[in-house]
């Protein structure tokens, strides 16, 4: 059943690539040749189109002399192609993702070397927390743009009428709201399983809280065996929550988009998500929504947390790169970092932009400043791409059938084995 519908997710997935590869074709095919051309991806959600849209604006605006041809493509798509355009024939700019995601181009000599910027517009000194994220063999790649923090959004209203008195601090508190959830009539969680991330969002945050930050960068690194019984500890934590029917019905027929309206309409009472989410929660929801941070599982383990970084690339066949430096240069400032992240519902990752007034994104900036056990970037951006894919279907499968944990697991340590000798 798992692998049909994974057949069916792969087929659409190919099938949105393509309409959007033509609609990129197509908008090239009428740009003029001195354009400095862009790619970005973007959501239904939310407002992540208009506020690229008004950053691109204001920079047009600062820089007449400058034709800006912009390409908004979905977010699926985009991971499709992404590939492709580096190695071929690239626009000047495209947006990404930092850590892993982006040394993999950096490695294969498909990106541009940022480091002059880093150090002629001050970025090193005001992007700090993130300059090692962006950072590959010694050199900077990539432009930060907004992050996210990840934490548990909730419904208020929900957890009073069950009974739940305060925020879970502990894995036994959530435990415990789960099953007074549970029994009000609310399933107590809401997860996007059709899309394997969101899961890979609950196996990050358990294994940070079971087995610690410098354990999980080891297994993303591919060096510890999936076999291992500290990976089998945190698969059979999860399997907790499972067996007791706390997440959703069929989670796995549900993308994250068709998820929000769960929690918005008060069939779900909690979603592990990151706070860009908040831009999806209609005004009138939000005074009934909360966020709180991943409860402690282990006390003695140091609470770390996820943290990914947006950024912005310039592809090492770009061809307007000296109009793409400019752009980077304008986007990266503090005022425009703050702006983007605001419309996002993310945090600034600048150090001078002002700190977000959203209560929710207030939550989550507190969550990374204070942590103690160091930020991940996320399962899919702190390890090679073709592990992720293989981690991440392993989850989807997981969550299909956890009885069937040691052989996928066996499967797991044979696709590391396979994927890590060749590098």
């Amino acid at each position: 059943m798992i692998a049909d519908r994974l057949r069916r997710l792969a087929c659409a997935a190919a099938t949105t690539a393509t309409v959007a590869t033509v609609a990129a074709v197509a908008s090239a095919s009428v740009t003029p040749a001195d354009a400095a051309t862009l790619n970005v991806n973007v959501s239904a959600r939310g407002n992540q189109r208009s506020t690229w849209q008004d950053a691109f604006d204001k920079f047009k605006k600062a820089n007449p002399d400058v034709d800006l041809k912009v390409t908004y493509i979905t977010e699926e798509a985009y991971k499709v192609q992404m590939g492709g355009w580096l190695a071929t024939d690239p626009p000047d700019v495209v947006s990404w993702h930092d850590g892993e995601r982006m040394a993999y181009y950096a490695q294969r000599g498909l990106l541009d070397d940022l480091s002059n910027d880093w150090n002629k517009n001050g970025w090193s000194q005001q992007y700090a927390s993130v300059k090692e994220a962006s950072t590959y063999n010694g050199k900077q790649y990539a432009a930060p743009l907004g992050y996210d923090a990840y934490g548990f959004f909730y419904r208020k209203d929900l957890f009073e009428k069950a009974g739940i008195h305060g925020e879970p601090q502990t894995w036994d508190e959530l435990l415990d709201a789960c099953r007074k959830l549970k029994a009000s009539g609310v399933a107590p969680i809401a997860v996007a399983a059709r899309d394997a991330w969101t899961l890979a969002a609950w196996f990050d945050y358990l294994d940070l809280r079971i087995n610690g930050n410098a354990f999980h960068q080891q297994l993303m690194a591919g060096k510890v065996p999936y076999t291992d019984p500290r990976v089998k500890k945190v698969y059979t934590q999860w399997k907790v929550l499972i067996d007791n029917h706390y997440f959703i019905d069929n989670a796995l027929s549900y993308d994250l988009d068709s998820i929000a309206p769960f929690l918005v309409n008060g069939k779900a009472a909690m979603m592990l998500m990151g706070t860009f989410f908040s831009a999806s929660i209609p005004a009138s929801v939000k005074p009934e929504t909360g966020f709180f941070r991943f409860p402690v599982v282990d006390p003695n383990v140091p609470t770390a947390e996820d943290g990914p970084v947006n950024v912005l690339l310039i592809p090492a066949k770009a061809k307007n790169k000296a109009d793409a430096h400019r752009l980077l240069a304008f986007m990266e400032q503090p005022e425009i970092n703050a702006d983007l992240a605001r419309g996002w519902g993310q945090l600034p990752s600048n150090s001078k932009a002002a700190e977000p007034d959203d209560p929710i994104s207030k939550v989550g900036f507190q969550t990374l400043a204070n942590t103690k056990g160091g930020i991940a970037q996320f399962y899919d951006r702190d390890m090679t791409k073709e592990m992720a894919d293989e981690g991440m279907k392993a989850m989807q499968e997981f969550y299909n059938d956890p009885s069937q944990l040691d052989s996928i697991l066996a499967h797991l340590e044979t696709t590391r084995k396979r994927i890590y000798a060749k590098q």
